[in-house]
């Protein structure tokens, strides 16, 4: 397939969020000064009997930390396990099944998405994951097309820190402005944008789609 000719300035890169972009669905509120993704936690608070106070009371600290790569796959699993007394596998497939139930993949958008690679545009992934959360979100088909792929507790960093945008570029090996950045919250769009990068609040695929086209991607 004949490539584009691209210009110093043209978008070279097409970076995505997972949870609310590739992923659709959850919902979020702000809690305890946090912004939780409140589906998935209410699915396993109900599934072990318990109150979402006394679910974020005993996972608040490993979960922020394991976010982040504080704090390993193992320990965040043996801390959550003791704190919610079940068991590591049952805690593992519960939350398996809950950002299961909770998000459905965006096919039209890795669809189109695919699109863009064979027109010569590299597409890479950008997100906020913690262990529990990535198997479930990150298969294979993205690991088999998308790359770079940046995960916040793989890198110990996460959004809307001005360092992990920048491991996303030096990994990209492009300037800012030849990059576009796709997420789904306006508070990590910010750091992109004062490095330099194109941003797209993503709000579903049509708008996208449009916002898209304005800049010269089809």
């Amino acid at each position: 397939m004949k490539k584009r000719k691209t210009s110093k300035k043209e978008i070279k890169a097409i970076i995505f969020d997972i949870g609310g972009v590739l992923r659709l669905g959850g919902y979020s509120k702000k809690i305890y000064g946090k912004h939780r993704t409140l589906g998935v936690h209410n699915y396993v608070s109900r599934k072990l009997g318990i109150s979402i106070d006394q679910y974020f009371d005993s996972i608040d600290t490993a979960y922020s930390k394991s976010i982040e790569g504080k704090i390993s796959e193992k320990k965040v699993s043996q801390t959550l396990a003791k704190n919610l007394k079940t068991s590591e596998k049952k805690l593992k497939k519960l939350f398996t099944q809950a950002y299961k139930k909770n998000f459905k993949f965006n096919k039209q958008l890795f669809k189109q998405a695919l699109k863009f690679k064979e027109q010569g545009y590299k597409i890479a992934i950008l997100s906020d994951q913690w262990p529990l959360s990535k198997p479930a979100h990150i298969g294979q088909r993205l690991k088999n097309n998308f790359n770079p792929i940046v995960v916040s507790c793989d890198v110990g960093v996460r959004k809307p820190n001005l360092k992990i945008y920048r491991i996303i570029l030096k990994k990209l090996k492009l300037p800012a402005n030849q990059t576009i950045f796709i997420d789904n919250q306006e508070w990590n769009l910010k750091p992109a944008k004062k490095l330099g990068m194109n941003t797209i609040l993503f709000q579903n695929n049509k708008q996208l789609f449009k916002q898209l086209s304005k800049q010269g991607i089809k």
